[in-house]
């Protein structure tokens, strides 16, 4: 069985130690490229830069390849997050019910676009595309934790609970 990577964070490890871990865990396997990009993504909250050659030499790949899916797929991020992470929903049920709105008032709060960082490096604002919450829309995640009848104000407090200034 592969090794499993446990301790991969970059303090612990260098980037070339990592890409040959996930190399060798998902060697063989067809169609390895997605779960090594998340495996790398897990460990280092990103993709970078200097990961891709080490990645595209190990799958005899090009580098615009494994480029071209890391900027193909908006959950794969090529720098690292905010502490906080901010998702607006986008689908069409919050988006009737105010998404938009929601989204307009993130995004002017924060100073930044859609996946984009706030200037003062406290949140990333991310779309995400559903929650499963449709019917207590508009929601937003925030580090990972969904809350539902989202409203400009709400998320002010949201903000502010996590150390944040809107």
């Amino acid at each position: 069985m592969p090794p499993v990577i446990t301790d991969a964070s970059p303090a612990n490890q260098g980037v070339p130690q990592l890409a040959r871990q996930v190399l060798q865990r998902y060697e063989g396997q067809q169609g390895n490229l997605l779960p090594i990009l998340h495996a790398v993504q897990h460990a280092m909250g990103y993709i970078p830069a200097e990961i891709v050659p080490l990645l595209a030499e190990g799958l005899q790949l090009s580098r615009a390849e494994i480029h071209g899916v890391v900027s193909f797929y908006p959950h794969f991020r090529d720098t690292p997050a905010a502490p906080v992470v901010l998702e607006v929903c986008r689908a069409e049920s919050c988006q009737s019910m105010g998404g938009e709105a929601l989204a307009q008032h993130a995004r002017q709060q924060l100073g930044c676009d859609f996946h984009g960082t706030a200037a003062n490096g406290a949140v990333t604002l991310e779309p995400v595309y559903c929650l499963g919450l449709c019917a207590q829309s508009p929601t937003v995640m925030i580090n990972g934790q969904p809350h539902a009848r989202m409203t400009p104000a709400k998320l002010d407090q949201l903000l502010l609970a996590e150390g944040v200034q809107p």
